[in-house]
């Protein structure tokens, strides 16, 4: 059992499980119906996103410093406890079932999606290589 960090869109892997879209927004040009056949995500899980304000500081992120301004600011938006119950709960199931979150970024290093591993993995979570 185990969680995966992937890029949606990408191809599944054979034991992945369901997929959720850690994303503020839904893959655009994409009918709703479609979303898991084309393996974008089974569940829109925007509840692990980073706020829009919080989304941009890291899309504009040029320097080491910027990126890690962005990532202090979602550690805290994660840190309230609507979003920190959340990771408690995903790190959990990761020890009873294969599931994975994701998003849309090329790079998982500069991506939310890298600072959620680091979240789920202290609190416990059994992360797939």
């Amino acid at each position: 059992m185990a969680v995966r960090i992937v890029r949606l869109g990408s191809p599944r892997a054979a034991d992945e499980g369901l997929r959720l879209g850690t994303v503020r927004r839904p893959p655009r040009g994409v009918p709703k119906a479609e979303f898991a056949t084309q393996d974008w995500y089974d569940l829109w899980f925007p509840n692990l996103a980073p706020s829009v304000e919080t989304l941009k500081l890291g899309q504009q992120a040029d320097t080491p410093a910027q990126w890690q301004a962005f990532a202090r600011r979602y550690r805290a938006e994660l840190a309230e406890p609507e979003h920190a119950h959340a990771i408690a709960l995903l790190a959990l199931l990761s020890t009873q079932t294969h599931f994975s979150v994701g998003c849309y970024c090329e790079h998982e290093s500069r991506c939310h999606r890298s600072i959620l591993r680091e979240l789920l993995a202290a609190q416990g979570a059994v992360l797939a290589p």
